[in-house]
């Protein structure tokens, strides 16, 4: 008789990675993990509501869609949208949600077990400068994953947010953005007669820009007008022998002209996983930029045919005032600038601390030979902690302290430069393709550096995620 030999067990270890060796852990078109998507967000760990899940499904789509529409008009940045999407949906207890976001709409679709799928589309039309509405909205979403929300009240929170006025009024917002200007082209080494100079081409310059929307004149030609209006002044103020920099007037009156803080979303956008709306975003911030220099030639064509010497607006630009007079003017054109976007009064002294220590991380960056373009990634950096550790504190999202606090990089000058040689002086093409790679790098390192602090300050701001999920288990 043949002896029977037991057959060998097979081995699970062995099979388990050789099935990891040739499939992935995941399917490619599964669902995106809820989960894995929301840490290290500042809604992680939502407490899921349960029951009538299915019968307000719809409605609970609808508010996700207008909470979207909203805080892109408001000026969020994708991954935002994205996240609060997912945390209210998961916090209405929505399974199975995927979320599609494009440069200027969102795609919501909703595949319902046994039952037919929903999808919604919303498209954002208008935006306008709302970070306090930001900050509202983003307190709402936290108060929705914390289970304290239901969704027709948050139906109704949501239109109270839209429909209440802004912080400031407009004539405060117009002086703002003069300050603004006038504080930067003293940090860049104008004079104070330069500086008010400036603050009063920009005065004249958004007056009639607000004229031009009222008649609903398009951004591309406003932009252009207003920049043809503030370097006419400068060369004027130059032909009447007015001892001031034409130069710095020009580059301050278009500081606030210049997409830097859409340059800069763009890339983090990119960086993020959001290809698309980047490049909807990059689109939009060459075209500025191209209405920017078609206003400034066409009035130094203008002034020759006065007789008067053609400018050189381009010039590279070194502040050489000293750091004890530089400070404050930063710390003005701070808060200016966050009067200029609306932001809620509480968050104007924080992000006017975390922008003095950022532009101090810049100086002695340069000082200590960086160069032009490791200095300002360092301040970024230290930006993007700041303003994540400051943001959670105030129960704000991120952007609303870093987009003010990385104005006085002053990214947009070196495009705007870059381009303007390189279009309308073109002997020197060759420099103006240089300094506008050199621009786009500066401008990568700036954004990288606020993504990579604000992962930086994750660890340290864990322990608010922490006593969430610990306050939802005991619920």
């Amino acid at each position: 008789m043949i002896p029977l030999v037991p057959l060998p067990r097979p081995n699970k270890a062995a099979r388990n990675v050789l099935r990891r060796l040739v499939q992935g852990e995941t399917p490619p078109t599964a669902p995106m993990n809820i989960v894995q998507r929301l840490a290290g967000s500042p809604y992680a760990n939502p407490m899921i509501q349960v029951g009538k899940v299915e019968e307000s499904a719809r409605k609970s789509i609808d508010f996700a869609l207008r909470l979207a529409e909203t805080m892109f008009r408001y000026g969020a940045g994708a991954l935002e949208v994205e996240t609060s999407i997912i945390a209210v949906t998961a916090a209405f207890g929505l399974r199975g949600i995927e979320v599609d976001i494009t440069n200027q709409s969102v795609i919501i679709n909703y595949a319902r077990r046994d039952g037919v799928p929903i999808t919604v589309l919303r498209v954002v039309r208008s935006w306008t400068n709302n970070y306090a509405g930001l900050v509202q909205v983003h307190e709402l979403v936290s108060e929705i994953v914390s289970g304290g929300v239901a969704v027709p009240e948050a139906h109704q929170r949501l239109d109270v947010i839209i429909k209440r006025p802004k912080p400031f009024p407009r004539w405060m917002v117009a002086v703002a953005e003069a300050v603004f200007v006038a504080s930067v082209v003293g940090v860049i080494g104008g004079s104070i007669f330069g500086m008010i100079v400036a603050l009063l081409a920009v005065l004249l310059s958004s007056q009639v820009a607000r004229i031009l929307g009222k008649w609903l004149v398009p951004d591309f030609f406003v932009t252009a007008v207003s920049s043809f209006i503030v370097t006419m002044v400068a060369v004027t103020c130059f032909m009447f022998h007015v001892p001031l920099s034409p130069s710095l007037v020009v580059a301050g009156g278009i500081l606030l002209m210049l997409p830097s803080g859409r340059l800069v979303s763009a890339v983090q956008d990119a960086i993020n996983g959001f290809p698309v709306t980047a490049a909807g975003r990059f689109l939009s911030a060459f075209l500025t930029f191209g209405a920017i220099i078609g206003g400034i030639a066409v009035a130094l064509v203008t002034s020759t045919l006065f007789g008067a010497e053609r400018l050189n607006v381009a010039e590279r630009i070194a502040g050489s005032q000293p750091l004890i007079l530089v400070l404050p003017l930063v710390a003005l054109a701070t808060v200016a600038i966050c009067i200029a976007e609306q932001t809620a009064v509480r968050l104007l002294l924080p992000t006017m601390g975390v922008a003095l220590l950022g532009y101090v991380a810049y100086y002695y960056g340069l000082e200590l030979g960086l160069g032009d373009r490791f200095a300002p990634a360092l301040a970024a950096v230290i930006v993007g902690v700041l303003a994540r550790v400051v943001a959670l504190r105030l129960r704000s999202p991120q952007l609303v302290v870093a987009v003010p606090s990385i104005i006085f990089l002053l990214v947009g000058l070196s495009i705007f430069r870059a381009m303007f040689v390189l279009t309308l002086t073109p002997e020197d093409s060759g420099a103006g393709a240089v300094g506008l790679f050199n621009a786009l790098v500066v401008i990568l390192a700036v954004a990288a550096g606020v993504v990579l602090g604000d992962n930086i300050a994750r660890p340290f701001t864990r322990s608010n995620g922490l006593k969430d999920k610990r306050r939802n288990r005991r619920r």
